[in-house]
């Protein structure tokens, strides 16, 4: 059993008075995560622009979200454990710019595979990017930390919902290849984070997890070959998958999940160590924070194009529209410290995936913009929420040792639920009407809501 670390005694607390607050590192990330997150908001508007110049089917354009999200979960736990070597700004480094590399080649990519290619190397650099993010952010003591980590959810909720005015505008004057490169922006901006360095190397790990930091290699590929086969079974019909070709992934998938769990029972310091998911709460929290994902991408994938038929406009239009909805999201990050004072954490990841769940009911049952973007504005504010609220539990939940292994095992879930959304809905809109597959996307979030409400093994503060 994982033991409460106090907060104050854990070895990695920021505790000199020379350390940066809690308000000041986080604008300092906050600011570093905004390409990587306008990266998951902008292509979005730009998909059918991008379906109709590669000649696909705008299902398959499911995958340049659904790429993206697969990458960066499955580089979450890697980043986790080069993190036992290396200080959170080395492995800042080291994301952004396999971030930029992989979104120069997508937007350079003759072909929908060359895109998505890039799109998997940007999207492992944005998973890495996020674990030193929150390695940073969670080593602050108590209300710092949630002060630091609510202005980073309110940043990159506001900077995915925001992408789609960005990408309606990039694509209507510079085209769709321009909207894929965006985050290529964030090498510059990792400047901003030089200030902040000396306090980034000093919260690095050094040899922590009990483990010497060498990567177990057949964990991780059993957890990539598992998740992958997922996201690809979801979208197999809407891609047009031959039934050889499923049954090959079907397989592969059923030996990766039995693989992965002899993998956890018999490696104690693999890739997925027992005692950080054995942790009480820490499944539950994850499969929350996978849930209110789900719905926030599968509604983000959908919306743009919605509201281009519901208005007869282009990207532009639709961008200028969900901007609303991506405003909500600093006034979520912001709630999130008080609301976690007068509640436990469970309560309020309660009432976010009850939000979420509302806001893609919204999407699908009712016609016209204006419920569109009422709909996706309320999933912004479960995605924005759950983000701050979950990711800040990691600390409390497992030993201290354990930290950075369990906040990028949370991550993980959390970004591979934002790759099922979007697969999930490219997929049953291939076999029902789109409302019924954002109906049934609700499912998730609702699933959720029930977890937050049946499991409280100890408050989240």
């Amino acid at each position: 059993m994982s033991q409460h670390t106090p907060q104050g005694t854990a070895p990695q607390t920021i505790r000199s008075a020379g350390a940066p607050d809690g308000r000041r590192l986080g604008l300092t990330l906050g600011m570093l995560v905004l390409p990587m997150y306008v990266a998951l908001g902008a292509p979005s508007v730009a998909l059918p622009a991008i379906g109709r110049a590669l000649a696909v089917p705008f299902g398959a354009t499911a995958w340049i979200l659904a790429a993206w999200s697969l990458t960066s979960a499955l580089a979450m736990p890697v980043a986790g454990r080069l993190l036992v070597r290396w200080s959170p700004f080395q492995v800042l480094v080291a994301g952004v710019v396999a971030l930029a590399a992989g979104s120069a080649l997508a937007g350079a990519g003759p072909t929908l595979s060359a895109v998505i290619v890039g799109r998997l190397i940007g999207g492992a650099g944005a998973g890495v990017t996020v674990i030193a993010v929150f390695a940073a952010a969670t080593a602050l003591p108590g209300r710092q930390r949630i002060r630091a980590l609510g202005i980073i959810a309110a940043a990159s909720a506001t900077a995915s919902g925001c992408g789609t005015l960005l990408g309606g505008a990039v694509t209507a004057c510079l085209g769709w290849r321009a909207v894929l490169a965006i985050p290529v922006l964030a090498l510059p901006l990792l400047l901003a984070a030089l200030p902040s360095r000396h306090a980034l190397t000093r919260n690095g790990s050094g040899g922590r997890n009990g483990s010497t930091g060498r990567l177990d290699i057949v964990g991780a590929a059993a957890l990539s070959v598992l998740a992958g086969s997922l996201i690809t079974l979801l979208q197999a019909h809407s891609v047009g998958l031959p039934a050889p070709v499923t049954l090959v992934v079907v397989a592969a998938g059923a030996l990766a999940a039995v693989g992965l769990w002899w993998r956890v029972r018999s490696t104690p310091d693999g890739f997925v160590p027992r005692r950080v998911i054995a942790s009480r709460g820490f499944l539950a929290a994850g499969l929350i924070g996978g849930t209110v994902f789900a719905g926030y991408y599968g509604v983000l994938f959908r919306a743009p194009s919605l509201i281009e038929q519901a208005t007869g406009g282009g990207p532009l239009e639709a961008g200028v529209l969900l901007v609303p909805a991506a405003a909500c999201s600093v006034l979520a990050g912001r709630l999130v410290g008080t609301l976690t004072v007068r509640f436990t954490g469970w309560q309020v990841s309660a009432g976010l995936a009850a939000l979420t769940a509302v806001g893609v009911l919204v999407v699908a049952i009712f016609t016209g913009p204006i419920p569109i973007v009422v709909g996706t504005a309320l999933t912004v504010c479960g995605f924005a929420g759950a983000q701050a609220v979950l990711v800040s539990l990691a600390p409390d939940l497992v030993a201290a040792d354990d930290r950075d292994t369990a906040q990028s095992l949370l991550n993980f879930m959390n970004a591979l639920g934002g790759g099922i959304g979007p697969a999930a809905v490219a997929g049953l809109s291939g076999i029902v009407p789109v409302p019924v597959a954002l109906a049934g996307l609700a499912a998730l979030p609702l699933a959720g809501l029930v977890l937050s409400l049946t499991r409280r093994p100890q408050p989240i503060r």
